[in-house]
């Protein structure tokens, strides 16, 4: 197995990025064996579209075709086997007569399952699987997650001052991080699914929860509030019908252009309401940017899986009780820290 062609299918499924929701990111490269050669690659580019194999499949130039059998399939995931938007993968594989498919990892999908390599074995195809297999879980956590928790990937985002606050006293809005970390906070919105705030960061922030910053990043990702007794005004930016907007609540059922009330027990923790709606919405991703309740809620309730956190050298000149909102307490493993401008990014994981 040649680790170094699993990188490039692994790359090339990154292209993919915010474009590939519901479904993974997945790339393929067809190498021949005896010559090491490169005959093909793919990647899934967008929903609903061609899948990263049958992408590598086309790109392999007629005169070469005859060289498949001679040839490892890399893909970074198991191949399909089940007809949906697209036919099966093992199928177009074992048309093509390609002689091996190296994998990192199996499809959670019920409906592939360990399906796709039994078929390839069926006929006589040679399946390798787990090279590379935990950077294609970190590769499609989102989905690994969405699969396997049967809720949303949760990634909380907050930005803190040096002295340990995200907002100023009673929540006033305080501009902490810089520009570039906006900006990439905004190239963030792009990836997921959907992004999520309380009530009183809606109230008091009155976002948007587009892309505005970052033109070309992708699409406006699907906004959520919480808002249990409907106390909001209609009037703030959330509820322009720029964007489909969930509204979570106790009071109403009802769907008013692109702005949808999903009405919850109250009898019952709201979190896990929420998720479960979310999962049958096939919200596959949350960006959850504030405030410190709703944060301290997932945090709290233990239904998170990254955290991004923005720490910039900006004090609010006051550590006196009042003198702001103290941010969330950090937890999990940190995996990386760099530089964003004059702001540090950490992320953790659970």
């Amino acid at each position: 197995m040649n680790e170094r062609y699993m990188q490039r299918a692994l790359e090339l499924a990154t292209l993919g990025r915010g474009h590939f929701s519901p479904n993974p990111m997945v790339g393929c490269v067809i190498v021949h064996e005896p010559t090491q050669r490169i005959l093909g690659e793919g990647w899934h580019q967008r929903y609903g579209e061609a899948h990263a194999e049958r992408n590598a499949i086309l790109s392999v130039r007629p005169e070469d075709e005859a060289l498949l059998p001679e040839s490892t399939a890399y893909v970074t995931l198991e191949p399909c086997s089940h007809v949906g938007k697209q036919p099966p993968c093992a199928d177009l594989l074992i048309e093509k007569g390609v002689g091996r498919v190296v994998c990192c990892n199996d499809d959670p999908n019920p409906l592939v399952g360990g399906q796709g390599f039994q078929k390839l074995r069926d006929a006589g195809i040679t399946v390798e699987r787990g090279l590379l297999k935990e950077d294609g879980r970190l590769l499609n956590a989102r989905f690994f997650t969405f699969m396997e928790k049967q809720r949303p990937y949760i990634m909380l985002k907050w930005a803190e001052t040096s002295d340990g606050f995200i907002a100023g006293e009673n929540g006033r809005p305080v501009q902490i991080s810089g520009p570039l970390s906006q900006r990439l906070v905004h190239r963030w919105r792009a990836d997921e699914d959907a992004i999520m705030v309380g009530t009183n960061t809606a109230r008091t922030d009155n976002p948007r929860l587009n892309v505005r910053l970052f033109p070309g990043a992708g699409k406006n990702p699907t906004r959520i509030v919480i808002d249990k007794y409907l106390r909001l005004d209609t009037g703030l930016n959330l509820f322009d019908n720029t964007q489909p907007t969930l509204c979570y609540n106790f009071l109403k059922q009802e769907t008013v252009g692109q702005t949808t009330y999903v009405q919850l027990d109250p009898g019952q923790p709201v979190l896990p309401q929420l998720l479960a709606d979310l999962y049958q919405r096939r919200i596959q991703s949350v960006l959850v940017e504030g405030g410190t309740t709703l944060l301290q809620s997932f945090i709290d309730a233990g239904l998170w899986d990254e955290m991004r956190v923005f720490r910039s050298p900006t004090m609010l000149g006051n550590t006196l009780p009042g003198a702001g909102l103290k941010a969330p307490a950090v937890q999990g493993r940190l995996t990386s820290r760099q530089p964003v401008g004059d702001d540090e990014l950490s992320i953790y994981r659970l």
